[in-house]
């Protein structure tokens, strides 16, 4: 259900969100990227041709944000098929620094859970009405679901309250969607990804990219975007994927 399906993806405009777009309009989907209207969007739409991809602005915890994508997906395909949430942020503090006596604060973890869970509840919960309305395939399916929560979810490492928290929230979802929308065939999935080389590496120090690669037991290095847009193919091609979690970590599990 990917070729001349329409899906829409969040966080499109970088790192896992757009190697997601380009495989996805590779293998024939024409895609309604979102992203944040000051993000690449745009730009990267324009390299498609103007029937092939969509871009439009999307804070993912507006709700007529998300309402205006799902009109303009409709407005310009006339369906959607499949939903990939990869839009996220991430803040890194302990709970309480006891050297500075200062605890974590509560608008920073208020906010990674908002944008993070919230968000992908708020883009799943609008889009399956519209998934809802198309005809059912062979197997009874009518669209999919793809959501990204993390390694943290599992193994949080110091720090990483916030970030945790937010994508254990997106994989407890995970089986009660699947659930919900089994009646009427939208399957729900969540890639779970361990260290991908992403725009947030690119800040960082050569020293600590290749110390961070060679945690990795196998393959001894960070993930490419596109190892996890093409098991994104891998979930929407497969029936009986659904209502599951599925780490791309390479055996990776952090340590404090």
């Amino acid at each position: 259900m990917i070729k001349g399906a329409v899906s829409l993806v969040t966080g499109g405009a970088s790192g896992l969100g757009k190697a997601t777009v380009e495989r996805l309009v590779q293998q024939g989907s024409r895609v309604v990227l979102c992203d944040l209207p000051a993000s690449k969007g745009k730009e990267i739409a324009s390299t498609y041709d103007e029937d092939k991809v969509l871009f439009t602005p999307v804070n993912v915890t507006s709700e007529d944000d998300v309402k205006n994508a799902l009109t303009a997906a409709k407005d310009k395909f006339g369906k959607l098929n499949n939903v990939i949430n990869c839009a996220g942020i991430g803040v890194a503090f302990k709970t309480y620094n006891f050297k500075k006596k200062l605890p974590h604060s509560l608008e920073d973890f208020t906010k990674v859970l908002s944008v993070n869970t919230i968000g992908t509840f708020n883009v799943i919960r609008l889009a399956v009405g519209l998934i809802g309305e198309n005809e059912p395939d062979d197997n009874g399916c009518r669209g999919v679901i793809v959501n990204t929560a993390s390694i943290a979810a599992f193994d949080g490492q110091m720090g990483q309250a916030a970030y945790a928290a937010s994508k254990g929230g997106i994989v407890g979802m995970t089986l009660p969607l699947a659930r919900d929308f089994s009646s009427q065939g939208i399957r729900v999935v969540t890639i779970a990804p361990g260290l991908f080389k992403t725009p947030l590496f690119d800040a960082l120090p050569d020293k600590v990219v290749q110390f961070l690669s060679k945690s990795v037991p196998f393959p001894q290095r960070l993930g490419n975007p596109n190892e996890f847009a093409q098991l994104v193919q891998s979930i929407i091609e497969n029936p009986m994927l659904n209502g599951e979690v599925i780490r791309l970590d390479g055996a990776l599990r952090m340590q404090p």
